[in-house]
């Protein structure tokens, strides 16, 4: 057990020693392949979680929970659970959609506390337009208050920027 957690360690340090770089490089500028033009930090996506499609709600948060997860909000009722463990935040969804998504709420912190200002998601929507990125399904711009606009990155991966307030 003790040679497998040294492993870990060491393996985690090289991943993280390979990573540094290039995290330092995509934060302090990021560029579009295909036209190499630096895009700067202006849009606050806000806090960041991956909802999960689950078969077995019950199932899932008991395996959660065996990694250190703990409700912080949900309605098992519902089928959907929020979970925690540090920074890390997942929500369970049992057969509200198919797939996983990776999943923005501006306006929010971790806690689903409001922060001000923040990037309304009509105007994350405007921005991704035009910078071409296609989206799935948008917003009427003349709205106001909650919305979600979604995508799907290059690997087919579901994103959706999603707007409580």
């Amino acid at each position: 057990m003790a040679r497998m957690k040294s492993r870990l360690a060491l393996c985690t340090v090289s991943i993280i020693t390979l990573m540094i770089p290039a995290c330092s490089s995509v934060q302090s500028h990021s560029t579009s392949p295909a036209t190499n033009t630096h895009w700067s930090t202006d849009m606050d996506l806000g806090n960041f979680s991956i909802s999960l499609s689950v078969k077995d709600l019950a199932a899932s948060r008991a395996f959660y929970e065996k990694l250190g997860f703990e409700q912080v909000g949900g309605d098992a009722a519902q089928n959907w659970l929020i979970l925690q463990s540090g920074q890390a935040t997942i929500g369970l969804f049992q057969g509200l959609f198919e797939g996983n998504i990776l999943t923005f709420n501006p306006g929010w912190d971790r806690e689903g506390k409001n922060v001000d200002p923040f990037t309304d998601v009509r105007e994350i929507q405007r921005t991704l337009k035009q910078r071409g990125i296609d989206l799935t399904l948008q917003v009427d711009e003349s709205s106001t208050g909650p919305a979600h606009i979604t995508l799907v990155d290059p690997d087919g991966n579901a994103i959706m920027i999603d707007q409580h307030r």
